[in-house]
């Protein structure tokens, strides 16, 4: 889940990439992924997006798509996968290829990407007592809420996500405020595209 988070934080952080990178030399690994990602966006539909929160995640769920190429990726680069500052540098040189590369549907996005805030998105939440965190190829943090079990997915960083990245712990039985807000992603075990609750904040009550 780190490593797709720090992929990820380039949509806002991109366009501070210098121009010294114009002379990169790409491997086949980071070709590959970029050239996967940028066919993945050609394939969605951007004329509906409105704001830097849909962009962001409409491209992290095309990311997604090939975290399967991640590993490789990061053999090439010869940086470990769970090094989130490397991940972040990574993330950033596959946005500049993707931009060099004249990917249309990324380009697009990036307009969204400089926004200080997004508006028009509403974020929703629920309360219940902390259970566990399942891991099914991302995290999804469960609670029980009148009974039932409730999954959210841990897709990147939040208010809060610093308390559980060792795991729940003593915060087990706990009740919280889980903040968060649907998107649709491709679930790779699911193999199809689903909307899920994306985690924005927890805060313990």
């Amino acid at each position: 889940m780190k490593k797709i988070f720090a992929i990820c934080v380039l949509c806002i952080t991109f366009v501070q990439l210098s121009l010294a990178q114009a002379s990169r030399v790409i491997g086949p690994a980071e070709k590959k992924i970029t050239d996967s990602i940028c066919n993945a966006l050609s394939k969605r539909d951007i004329s509906k997006i409105t704001n830097k929160q849909e962009a962001v995640a409409l491209y992290t769920s095309c990311v997604m798509e090939h975290a399967d190429l991640l590993q490789e990726l990061a053999d090439e680069l010869k940086v470990d996968v769970n090094d989130q500052a490397a991940m972040q540098k990574v993330g950033m040189n596959i946005a500049f290829n993707l931009m060099k590369d004249k990917c249309a549907n990324f380009i697009k996005l990036s307009t969204y990407f400089a926004e200080q805030k997004a508006t028009e998105v509403l974020n929703n939440y629920s309360t219940g007592v902390l259970k566990r965190i399942d891991n099914k190829g991302f995290n999804y943090i469960v609670i029980t809420e009148k009974g039932a079990e409730k999954s959210f997915l841990w897709l990147r960083q939040f208010a809060g996500s610093e308390k559980f990245t060792s795991g729940l712990g003593t915060n087990v039985g706990k009740h919280v405020k889980v903040e968060w807000q649907e998107i649709e992603v491709y679930l790779p075990l699911a193999k199809g595209y689903y909307k899920v609750k994306e985690i924005t904040g927890i805060t313990l009550m």
